[in-house]
């Protein structure tokens, strides 16, 4: 599918809101689990044959990907110089998905509990946790340099002593270096061969660096990040019990006399955040009311506003959320709107001007709206094939 095509489903739904957003009075916000209310079209201000569209383009435009992904990631990670599947693997289903509108499950089409990989939609998660680590004062300042609270060598070199939290947050780190047998190079999508530039003046979306930014997240926890994921955020937001975030075979720690695993920053080489469509709809329902869920605080709004806003060299990215600078990623979507997007189709799309969260698993190709050709060039390639994976 291509960005025409993205474009065409967003023009649906965005016809079918009628109305403003709730007032904050009455915002609703759902119970756990199976508790979440349902709502009729009508009664949120959507026009239901509107949104009857956009679900039925939704559920006609699956992925162009095979359902058998570990092929996928095998064919697709063959021509890259270090191509090794290093976690678990899981098959795809059909599309999947659901839309909130106001708080409430106005549309589902597909199995929206069905646990499936993410892929580069664990970034957010990633943000997320950073996001707990600055409140709770475990990290000083998104501008602080790794090496003062990260001692493992990996910010050691002069190049590396320079990366800050905010470098691994938006992509522009440039870090240097190997881990868990995966060299940086393995996933520099602008170019394999490429000469560096300068910590913070380059983007480039590089799952070995968001691997580093999990392991020096882990190392701040001091506990397995999904702990911390579950008890911070997933539970007090009403998620399932059947999500999962996983690392490699070989990305274990030890902490505190335990082998930790430490997970995944995306599914590239397998592993990664394995979730359901209604899950990730709670967390793109939680940055829609900026951090509060029910009048309990899980992130500051301090910390939104930082991960909303763009980095100085990639105006559509900020701290591993995409944002929708100049419409670009979504020309019919609000300029304000935020994204989580991940390869095969995933997406949480967060559409505060409109009150909208929408979860789809499965229903874009991977060349369309984190394509390089296809939207913003964020990711020309500098002669290297385009990479497959976000």
């Amino acid at each position: 599918m291509n960005q025409r095509c993205i474009c065409t489903s967003v023009v649906c739904l965005l016809l079918a809101v009628a109305c403003a957003a709730a007032r904050a009075e009455d915002v609703y916000f759902p119970g756990p689990g199976e508790s979440w209310e349902h709502r009729l079209a009508e009664t949120v201000g959507m026009l239901p044959d509107k949104l009857t569209a956009a679900v039925r383009f939704a559920e006609g435009h699956e992925a162009n990907w095979l359902r058998d992904l570990q092929a996928q990631i095998e064919n697709d990670g063959a021509s890259e110089p270090y191509p090794g599947v290093l976690g678990d693997i899981k098959p795809r289903a059909g599309p999947s998905g659901v839309i909130v509108r106001q708080g409430y499950i106005v549309a589902e089409w597909g199995d929206p509990e069905r646990v499936e990989m993410s892929f580069g939609l664990a970034n957010s998660y990633l943000s997320t946790l950073a996001g707990l680590a600055i409140d709770r004062a475990l990290i000083g300042d998104v501008d602080e340099p790794l090496w003062k609270s990260v001692r493992d060598t990996g910010f050691d070199s002069p190049r590396n002593s320079q990366v800050t939290w905010r470098m691994l947050l938006n992509q522009t780190s440039e870090w240097e270096g190997t881990l868990w047998d995966k060299p940086d190079l393995a996933d520099r999508r602008r170019g394999y061969q490429r000469t560096l530039r300068p910590p913070g003046t380059f983007w480039e979306n590089n799952e070995v660096r968001a691997n580093r930014l999990a392991l020096s997240l882990q190392r701040i926890w001091t506990k397995p990040l999904p702990q911390v994921l579950q008890a911070e955020v997933m539970d007090p937001i009403g998620a399932s019990t059947t999500w999962q975030w996983r690392g490699y075979r070989n990305s274990y720690l030890q902490i505190g006399g335990f082998a930790v695993q430490v997970v995944a920053g995306g599914s590239h080489w397998g592993g990664g955040l394995w979730a359901s469509a209604q899950d990730h709809a709670r967390l793109g329902y939680l940055m829609l009311r900026r951090g509060n869920w029910a009048g309990r605080r899980i992130l500051s709004e301090r910390w939104i506003d930082q991960a909303t806003s763009p980095a100085e060299s990639a105006p559509y990215y900020g701290f591993m959320w995409w944002l929708n600078d100049a419409r670009k990623l979504l020309p019919s979507a609000p300029e304000s709107s935020v994204f989580a997007l991940g390869a095969g189709g995933n997406m949480i799309w967060i559409d505060a001007d409109h009150d909208l969260v929408v979860v789809a698993p499965g229903w874009t190709s991977r060349s369309s709206i984190f394509s390089c050709k296809r939207c913003c060039n964020p990711c020309r390639n500098d002669g290297a094939r385009r990479a497959p994976f976000v």
